[in-house]
């Protein structure tokens, strides 16, 4: 028997569920479907959000051949022999044939490249499904041919909407008696995926007593049923780089309780937990500075912990550093004025080292005067003296600018003091 999942798979577009945006009515998808003509294109989106569903409902549509590969077992070979039997087919039907590639994003650049002259010449149309961002994974000259549709993972009365037609039009569910009494549960475990969804469902279903008359979905058997919630996030995908990025700027955004979340969605997922203490560091540095120095030694000491004490209680020092971050004040004077002194450097190229500072090491250097009008500051009262630091063609430029805030407040008010600055 197959699996519900594909007993439930849609077979058009008025069956299909989720995605409006691209293919309901009036949606620029379906448009180009109900055209009778389609081009290239990629589709972009979590598992279970109805790619590959999607590129058959089109192919039966159009009525064209259609072949497909998953980027994970086929190779150039595969993809060379598929095109000669489409170059056949396109020959005898006088229209190109769809070639879906699930998972194109694993194909290497060469493979990639196969398919260029192919589908710029029209020999087939493309239609690509993956998880990870195009951007990043498939090669310019391809994408530059292809249109990206992105697919959203599947909301709540979607979801629902999907559960209730399995239970009431599914050849074996519908003799069952199953009725959808509580879905908070379902949900959650699904993640917004249809696939998770029906196989849920499925196991439910199969976990009904031989005897039972009937059975209603409640949280409390979802849970028993299923004893964990296995967590979407990839370690080495975009959600990745989508959840460190939501939990940086949570703590840069002063939101404890949300960067604590989003602490939690990667502990949960699996991430390196030195991933997530390296982000810290930097985030103390990048987003806390100089507001509070503070910052920086307990993501180092947090860090330093996770080394020492292992996981999962390597959490606790995480945490810690996580909630200080995002309560301390902040500043990124010093981020921003180190990237002042590079664009600076840019610009004006290798100053050279006014004369006064220059190291001299030989009996050569001296006489030409390196160091000789150097002062020491040490030797002055309060460990300061007025003298040029900056090359000359730069004297006076500041990059450095204090922000509002207590620490450096009383930093400034140094500054223009020892330096006579007006304020």
């Amino acid at each position: 028997m197959e699996p519900l999942a594909e007993r439930m798979r849609p077979k058009t577009l008025d069956e299909y569920v989720g995605q409006q945006q691209i293919v309901g009515p009036g949606a620029p998808l379906r448009k180009m479907i109900e055209s009778g003509h389609i081009s290239s294109f990629i589709l972009w989106g979590p598992p279970g959000t109805g790619k590959t569903t999607l590129a058959n409902i089109i192919a039966q549509k159009l009525d064209l051949s259609f072949y497909t590969l998953s980027a994970v077992s086929s190779g150039v070979k595969d993809v060379r022999d598929v095109l000669d039997k489409a170059r056949q087919s396109r020959f005898f039907n006088n229209a190109s044939p769809i070639l879906f590639i699930d998972e194109i994003h694993r194909f290497n650049k060469s493979q990639q490249d196969s398919l260029l002259q192919a589908v710029e010449t029209g020999v087939v149309t493309l239609i690509g499904a993956t998880t990870e961002n195009p951007s990043f994974e498939i090669i310019r000259p391809l994408l530059s041919r292809c249109q990206v549709y992105v697919l959203e993972s599947l909301g709540k009365d979607d979801l629902i909407r999907l559960a209730n037609r399995a239970l009431s039009e599914d050849i074996y569910l519908k003799e069952r008696n199953i009725v959808l009494k509580e879905d908070t549960s379902l949900l959650r475990y699904s993640g917004g995926d249809a696939r998770k969804l029906l196989n849920i469902i499925e196991l439910l279903a199969n976990n009904m007593e031989p005897s039972a008359s009937g059975l209603e979905i409640t949280n409390d058997f979802v849970t028993k049923c299923l004893q964990g919630n296995p967590s979407a996030y990839d370690k080495n995908g975009e959600m990745h780089y989508d959840i460190i990025s939501a939990f940086i700027k949570s703590i840069r955004g002063s939101d404890p309780d949300a960067a604590l979340y989003w602490l939690a969605r990667m502990i949960e997922g699996g991430e390196d937990p030195m991933f997530i203490a390296r982000r810290l560091i930097i985030s103390a540095s990048e987003d806390i500075g100089l507001a509070n120095p503070n910052a920086m030694l307990l993501a180092n000491a947090a860090a330093d912990a996770v080394l020492k004490i292992g996981w999962p209680e390597g959490r606790i020092p995480l945490a810690q550093a996580t909630v200080y971050l995002a309560a301390s004040a902040k500043s990124n004077s010093a981020y921003l004025g180190i990237d002042s002194a590079l664009q600076k450097v840019k610009e004006t190229g290798d100053l050279p080292v006014p004369l006064h500072l220059r190291n001299a090491p030989t009996g050569l250097m001296k006489e030409l005067g390196y160091g000789t009008e150097y002062k020491y500051a040490h030797n002055y009262p309060g460990h300061f003296v007025d003298q040029q630091y900056l090359p000359d063609a730069l004297t006076g430029t500041r990059f450095w600018e204090a922000q509002k805030n207590e620490q450096e407040d009383r930093l400034k008010a140094r500054m223009d003091t020892i330096w006579k600055r007006e304020t």
